[in-house]
Parts: C-alpha cells; sequence; structure tokens
C-alpha cells in the first residue's frame, strides 16, 4: 500500500486538525502544555519521577507506537484493503479520543489504582500531542511492513519495555481491566 493512498493531503490536514483538537481539548481540561519542571529536555526515561508523560518523549511514546500496529491491524481485519484513507483518518481519531479520554480524572484515578502509575496526573498537551505522532507512525510502518515484520517488533518493543521499565501496552491493558497484585509487586520491585 503507497503511503498516499492512506496518508493523501486531504488526510494529512484532517489528521493535523484533530490533532489540534485534543490540544485544546487537554487545554481545556487544565492540562500543561510542558513540565512544570521547565527543562527543555525533549524526553523523559525515569517512569517513576514528575516528568514521566510531561516531555515530549517518554518509554510509553513506544506503546503509542503499538496502538497503531494494533488498530492498522484490527481495521485491516475489518475492512480488508477497501478505504485506506478512512481507515487511517478513523484510526488517528480514535487515538485522539483516547488521548483526551486517557487524561480525564476517572482514567488517571483508574491508572494510579490498578497500575504502577502511583504519581500520574496526567499527560501535557506536548505529550499527547507527541503521543498522536508516534501513532501515526506506528500505523504506518504497519501498512508497509509485512505481517511477520509488525509482530516481531510489536513483541521485541513489548520485550524491551517488560525489560527496561517494567511495563509495557499489553500489561498496561491487563492492570486497568484487571490488576493483579502479584504482577503490580514485580513492577514495582518486589
Amino acid at each position: 500500500m503507497s503511503l498516499r493512498s492512506a496518508w493523501p493531503r486531504g488526510n494529512v490536514a484532517a489528521a493535523l486538525v484533530v490533532t489540534a483538537v485534543v490540544a485544546l481539548a487537554l487545554y481545556s481540561m487544565g492540562r500543561r502544555p510542558w513540565c512544570q519542571c521547565s527543562t527543555l529536555s525533549p524526553w523523559s526515561w525515569d517512569i517513576w519521577s514528575m516528568h514521566n508523560s510531561q516531555h515530549l518523549l517518554d518509554p510509553y511514546t513506544f506503546t503509542h507506537v503499538l496502538h497503531g500496529v494494533l488498530y492498522y491491524a484490527l481495521l485491516w481485519v475489518i475492512f480488508r484493503s477497501r478505504w485506506p484513507a478512512f481507515r487511517a483518518l478513523l484510526a488517528v481519531t480514535i487515538e485522539a479520543a483516547w488521548e483526551v479520554a486517557e487524561n480525564t480524572n476517572a482514567v488517571i484515578e483508574s491508572y494510579r489504582e490498578s497500575t504502577i502509575s502511583l504519581n500520574y496526573y496526567g499527560d501535557s498537551i506536548v505529550n499527547s500531542v507527541a503521543d498522536v505522532v508516534a501513532f501515526a507512525l506506528g500505523y504506518t510502518a504497519a501498512m508497509w511492513l509485512p505481517v511477520w515484520a509488525s509482530a516481531l517488533g510489536f513483541l521485541g518493543v513489548e520485550t524491551l519495555l517488560l525489560l527496561t521499565i517494567r511495563d509495557s501496552l499489553l500489561l498496561n491493558i491487563l492492570m486497568l481491566l484487571h490488576p493483579i497484585d502479584a504482577i503490580k509487586a514485580w513492577q514495582i520491585g518486589g
């Protein structure tokens, strides 16, 4: 599939508008544009610090790339090869909606209660926008790569995250839906 079939100019413009709406929604919800520390570092790798989800990039950026791979696969199963531009824009819109939902007080509280994100207070606006971009990169990569390469890449990123931060997309989903005390203890370092 060509890049233009999923991302014609109109789709790129629409995706940018959707991302701008996310930024405005987060601003109206009281989210900070950037980390309150005001350092210019573009990334933070320490998931236990106040910087997590506050800079441009963090370890969870990789989970948003994986969202893109999963959404591509799911929408391909539903629509097959039909309407690639529609599928891409639908995927970005769903991810954008998740970014807003993820930053509601109810979801933040759920993260803090169920996962290792004890000090999570929501994403900065810049971090959320970067997450949508990371998502689009993952979606586009899945569109171009063979299925086996996408699956291998997905497993590789999941494994790398588990080894480095003791968290991953699939583990995060599991802990949100069905918290397991033994896993949480392992994640905290017990």
